[in-house]
């Protein structure tokens, strides 16, 4: 295995164990600790998912530019393109919305939950499956 190809590897699995840590794990139970609030969780949350989405926009660069050095299969390409356009679609279009309702909701407004956060989470399992995807495909090759 050629260092690119490595550096690709690792930067993926680290990418998918942050995701799988923090959006199916961290997210959720949060809201179980006693004495969180709503406020309270949505601010955590705010705080974790901002330093989450920066390190996987590092990490998906660094993977990029692993793959284009290193010459990586098309198939691993693929995924990896899946995986990085699915945290734009998150960032760009999800994040706007739930940071709008989390504002009113921290201001004391009152509501339905806000619906973006199946948007978010449909997106983040089409990620998950497109980082181990392009995990096992750059074992493999």
């Amino acid at each position: 295995m050629h260092a690119a190809s490595a550096v690709a590897v690792a930067a993926t699995f680290v990418w998918l164990g942050m995701v799988l840590a923090i959006s199916f794990l961290e997210a959720p139970l949060k809201f179980r600790a006693p004495g969180v609030t709503l406020q309270v969780g949505l601010g955590i949350g705010r705080l974790v998912f901002r330093a989450l989405n920066s390190c996987e926009l590092v990490l998906a660069a660094t993977v990029l530019i692993a793959l284009v050095v290193g010459g990586p299969s098309t198939a691993a390409l693929v995924a990896v393109v899946v995986a990085t356009v699915m945290l734009a679609g998150q960032l760009l279009f999800v994040r706007p919305a739930l940071t709008r309702r989390s504002d009113q909701v921290l201001a004391g407004a009152e509501g339905p939950r806000s619906r973006a956060h199946y948007g978010y989470v449909i997106l983040e399992v089409v990620k998950v499956v497109a980082l181990i995807s392009s995990g096992v495909l750059l074992l493999s090759a």
